[in-house]
């Protein structure tokens, strides 16, 4: 195969139009390539109304012709996740079915060494349920929510995969949650995503290999004891939530692939004297806007079907110190309701594949440090995060009402109008600073005016502001070493809830990662 980089094709191109400009540049026929498959594609709208793609693209050639071109010699990589089957005598144990937990568990079925899932949510069939009668009913069920569940919390997001990191682990995430049922562009855009309605097929897909590989998945299974002796794991205790029933587990090899609203997981490990470190991380609202808006604002009049839902990340650095920034925004998506305890408000985002809602949103944060937390304590972030979570519940009318307020308003300025919102149950429209450290409310202000400037249509008055997003990642690290161990032997903390990733893709790969330690070590 050969390779062509930095191929400018028009936003309406076809994929005979893409073989016609490869001949082109080649100089040959384009009866004489004989494949022909996009492997990077990203959109260049820096100068409208001149919008176009730039792909990559490889390429077979007939009769040996590909010889010709070796300056362009391209050999694909494989990603497969495959190992040579081992035996152990005490199955591995997974807390947690997110993303992290999910590949470790998918590694260690097909290294024939058959784990055990701990999840204290519901299959994702079941959960999808729980989450509808929160929504809709305000029921909430702590167990099964947005947060807890088969999937884990990216299941209910816009499901993005695009990441900083671009290591081998990562690729391997992309051409699994392919396998399993992804659209292939995930396997070359620049800002892939699979969206809320997709992921929850492909989770299913990942839990049926598991347990044809001998795996086990004890769904609504909650992690309540661990027995240790000597700073060594021995056994492991869980509770089956709905029957009460209690089990144990004789295990050497206990993954902790807990999200980052875990807490009462974080508690457990302090009190076992586990080392854990306080953790920075950021807080805010989400920003409801109106996808047209943003559509114009990074393609300018010329947006057309042939264009996807335009999406943006900005950030700017304050005078104060503090820095504000949009994360995971979400393209024709909606703001939800993710409280995974009674007494607490927490947003965050989510959209389909074909990002088609009229609404997009974004978190809007601002950095904390550990200076701001109320003491060295180790989960002192965590209870920072609860304390403004529960102010945000009270001024929201305690029934899971969010905080709102129109950005004119937050700015000081009347607003006679400001656009619907998709978040449910229902919005309290109030003084959102009110549920905001004074620090994140004084930034966010200073934080829209920049942005305004350079994007005009990013904080209209009519847009609204909901309180309150807190959980964009951990505020603790469980510490581990270089096999990726605690200082409790046999337990090895994994992936966003222990500080070691952010996202699906980075966590997926964390999964990855210490499995492939712990069965290079067996």
């Amino acid at each position: 195969m050969i390779k062509l980089d930095q191929i400018k094709m028009p936003i309406e191109y076809t994929s005979e139009d893409i073989i016609v400009k490869c001949a082109k540049i080649l100089i040959i026929s384009k009866n004489e390539i004989s494949f022909c498959k996009i492997l990077k594609k990203s959109i260049d709208a820096r100068h409208k109304p001149n919008i176009f793609y730039v792909l990559s693209v490889g390429l077979k050639l007939i009769n040996n012709l590909e010889e010709k071109f070796l300056q362009y010699k391209y050999e694909e990589q494989d990603y497969s996740l495959n190992f040579e089957k081992k035996k152990i005598k005490n199955r591995p144990i997974v807390v947690g079915f997110g993303p992290s937990g999910m590949f470790a568990a998918l590694c260690f079925a097909r290294m024939g060494l058959k784990p055990i899932v701990l999840e204290q949510g519901k299959p994702v069939e079941q959960r999808e349920k729980d989450i509808e009668n929160f929504w809709n009913n305000r029921v909430l069920n702590k167990f099964s929510n947005v947060q807890f569940g088969e999937g884990g919390a990216g299941t209910y997001s816009d499901g993005k995969l695009n990441t900083n990191v671009n290591n081998f682990e990562c690729k391997q995430v992309l051409y699994e949650l392919y396998s399993f049922g992804a659209p292939e562009e995930i396997l070359y855009e620049a800002k892939p995503h699979i969206g809320s309605d997709k992921l929850k097929q492909i989770v299913v897909n990942i839990r049926k290999e598991i347990l044809s590989l001998g795996g086990e998945i004890l769904f609504s299974h909650k992690l309540t004891n661990l027995i240790i002796e000597n700073d060594v794991l021995k056994k492991v205790a869980a509770k089956n939530v709905e029957t009460q029933e209690e089990k144990i587990f004789v295990t050497n090899h206990l993954l902790l692939c807990v999200g980052h609203s875990a807490r009462d997981v974080f508690k457990m490990l302090y009190s076992l004297n586990a080392k854990i470190n306080q953790k920075p991380f950021a807080m805010g609202v989400r920003i409801e806007q109106r996808q047209e808006d943003i559509n114009e604002m990074q393609y300018g009049k010329c947006y057309n079907k042939h264009l996807k839902a335009a999406d943006y990340k900005l950030v700017c650095h304050l005078p104060n110190g503090r820095s504000v920034f949009t994360f995971c925004m979400c393209p024709g998506g909606e703001v939800v309701a993710s409280s995974s305890d009674d007494g607490e408000i927490v947003t965050n985002g989510m959209s389909n594949f074909a990002r088609e809602k009229d609404n997009c949103n974004s978190a809007l944060l601002v950095n904390v440090t550990t200076e701001d937390f109320a003491s060295s304590h180790p989960l002192a972030g965590v209870e920072f995060q609860a304390k403004w979570e529960k102010k945000a519940f009270e001024l929201g009318g305690k029934n899971f009402n969010a905080p709102a307020q129109s950005v004119g308003e937050f700015l000081g300025r009347k607003t006679k109008e400001q656009i619907s919102s998709t978040y449910k149950p229902q919005l309290t429209y109030t003084d959102i600073s009110k549920c905001l450290p004074d620090f994140v409310a004084s930034s966010l202000k200073d934080g829209i005016k920049m942005f305004n400037k350079k994007n005009p249509n990013f904080a209209k008055d009519s847009n609204l502001l909901i309180a309150i997003e807190s959980r964009s990642s951990s505020p603790v690290t469980i510490v581990r070493d270089e096999n990726f161990e605690s200082n409790i032997k046999g337990i090895y903390p994994v992936g966003e809830g222990a500080g070691y990733a952010g996202g699906i893709v980075t966590s997926a790969q964390d999964g990855i990662k210490v499995a492939k330690k712990i069965y290079s070590m067996l």
